[in-house]
């Protein structure tokens, strides 16, 4: 008489009476499948881990008996040898044990399509290289005006949609809106979720980030599914709302890791603005010479400084006076280039002679020099 009991159980990945009429069906069986085999290999690794330990400890059984027949009787090494074979034997014993349960875990494991035969023949398959579609030729103009257009016609949408908050809502809003299942909208939840970083809504950021992180997962299981994402949509927020441990883990961890690289990328663009800023404040403030006021001044030697700090035109000429002809000269070029000190209208840029011949005329005529301010 024929035993039919062992085909009851059979493991199969296409058992339509359990799906419901809203899940996609074609998706949830693949990542049945997925997991069946992710279970196979986890079972096949298990099974030579304990090989490779039963061989393991029954070699160190033999070399260690071995080492006791060759050493004298009264050896000290004898008893330390004893004790070591008598844990590898205590080891042996929790071996075979640990066989045993995966024996019979192996008898009760259901069969699947995967392990219920062997192909009859097996054929080879080239694959060819698919044609890249008109999208991915398209140039970083033409990206960046696609772009644009996406988000004048659906920035409404992307905002309502990164405020959602629960799946079932998402799942709804997207399925109303396919147009979103796209490569821009997670495009646009990124730069939204910098700009809110950068403007410290982190809480906001936070939630917009879980947003994103829900279209990113649709848009690879796509990917994998060689489908397209509209039709993932379903089965993405089924999935997770019903998810393992493992798979909610793994996509919690996915928004962490995503908040983080928000967060460092944010703190960049804030310095690469603080930058640009200070560098369009330096180039404003460059003088007719080309040099930045601000950095000329902190060179000046200190007795400069005061000069330029009490707006003291007659303590400005005594002291260049007092230093030396070549050092004047350099600096009070730099302070003209830098827009610290304006020459008179008329007048070349003198020696510190000319300034001294010129001051004592200097009410019949504009002074040689004079501040930015006193010009002013």
């Amino acid at each position: 008489m024929v035993d039919y009991s062992k085909w009851k159980d059979i493991e199969i990945s296409d058992d339509e009476d359990e799906t419901h009429p809203n899940i996609d069906t074609p998706s949830l069986f693949r990542w049945r499948h997925q997991a069946r085999v992710e279970r196979m290999e986890e079972r096949k690794r298990e099974k030579q881990e304990h090989e490779q330990r039963k061989a393991e400890n029954l070699r160190k059984i033999n070399e260690t008996k071995k080492k006791i027949a060759e050493a004298a009787p009264n050896s000290s090494d004898v008893e330390s040898l004893k004790k070591a074979l008598v844990e590898l034997e205590k080891e042996e014993k929790a071996i075979l044990n640990k066989e045993d349960e995966l024996k019979k875990k192996e008898k009760t494991t259901p069969w699947n399509v995967d392990t219920i035969s062997e192909p009859g023949f097996t054929k080879t398959v080239i694959n060819t290289k698919a044609t890249r579609s008109k999208e991915e030729n398209l140039t970083e103009e033409e990206k960046e005006a696609r772009m644009k257009k996406f988000i004048d016609e659906n920035e409404k949408l992307l905002k309502k949609f990164g405020m959602l908050r629960k799946y079932d809502d998402s799942k709804q809003f997207l399925q109303q809106h396919s147009q979103l299942v796209c490569e821009e909208t997670a495009n646009y939840l990124v730069i939204w979720c910098i700009n809110l970083e950068m403007e410290e809504k982190h809480d906001l950021m936070a939630h917009v980030a879980h947003q994103t992180i829900c279209m990113q997962y649709i848009l690879e299981l796509s990917k994998q599914l060689d489908v397209d994402p509209r039709g993932c949509v379903g089965s993405f927020f089924t999935r997770i709302q019903v998810a393992e441990k493992t798979y909610k883990d793994t996509f919690d961890d996915e928004c962490e890791q995503f908040k983080a690289r928000i967060k460092k990328r944010a703190a960049e663009k804030i310095q690469e603005a603080i930058r640009e800023q200070e560098e369009e404040e330096r180039k404003a403030r460059l003088g007719p010479g080309g040099l930045d006021p601000v950095e000329v001044y902190e060179e000046l030697p200190d007795e400069l400084k005061k000069c330029f700090d009490a707006q003291d035109i007659p303590m400005l000429q005594a002291t260049i006076a007092k230093m030396p002809e070549q050092e004047a000269v350099y600096y009070m070029k730099r302070c003209v280039d830098a827009g610290l000190w304006v020459p008179g209208k008329n007048d070349e840029v003198p020696t510190m002679k000319d300034n001294e011949a010129e001051k004592t005329d200097k009410n019949e005529k504009e002074p040689i020099y004079s501040t930015t301010d006193d010009v002013d």
